[in-house]
């Protein structure tokens, strides 16, 4: 018997180190477990400096994860524009798919874009999740890439500064 799934959550900045280690299994869980990318590959020095936010039900389970990237780290995948801030690494637990747990965790990674001064959020989108992005207010474009080969294009959304 599967376990039902949640039906309320919050979001928040994940600051204490049991909140990252959530983050990080969930990450493992998907990415790893599911999409199959290389562990070495999915943990970087970005984890470090990023700011973590994590979704979790009312019992405390963690839901989903994302991170974003700002100043240097993130000038590489924005075109070195050091007001734009660069979402990642968003994940939402098999369980928690269809409940606005991805939705809930993009705009917590804006408010805390908007708290930093930037002005934009960049990423990267695996092509898949275009519609879903895209009905977020992100618009994408350049060419489709490869990233952990999974086809990928990158998306901007203009954010106003807190």
């Amino acid at each position: 018997m599967t376990a039902a799934a949640p039906t309320s959550y919050t979001t928040r900045r994940a600051v204490e180190e049991s909140d990252l280690a959530a983050c990080f299994q969930v990450r493992k869980d998907v990415f790893v477990g599911e999409q199959d990318v290389p562990e070495e590959i999915e943990y970087d020095a970005h984890d470090a400096t990023a700011v973590h936010v994590l979704a979790v039900a009312a019992d405390g389970t963690a839901l989903g994860t994302g991170r974003l990237l700002h100043g240097a780290d993130a000038a590489g995948k924005t075109g070195g524009d050091l007001t734009v801030g660069s979402l990642g690494r968003l994940a939402v637990t098999r369980q928690a798919r269809g409940l606005g747990v991805g939705a809930a965790l993009v705009r917590a990674i804006e408010e805390e874009a908007a708290r930093l001064g930037l002005t934009a959020v960049d990423l990267h989108a695996q092509t898949h999740a275009l519609g879903f992005y895209e009905r977020l207010g992100y618009v994408a474009y350049g060419p489709e890439f490869p990233d952990a080969g999974i086809p990928h294009r990158a998306m901007r959304r203009e954010i106003g500064a807190a």
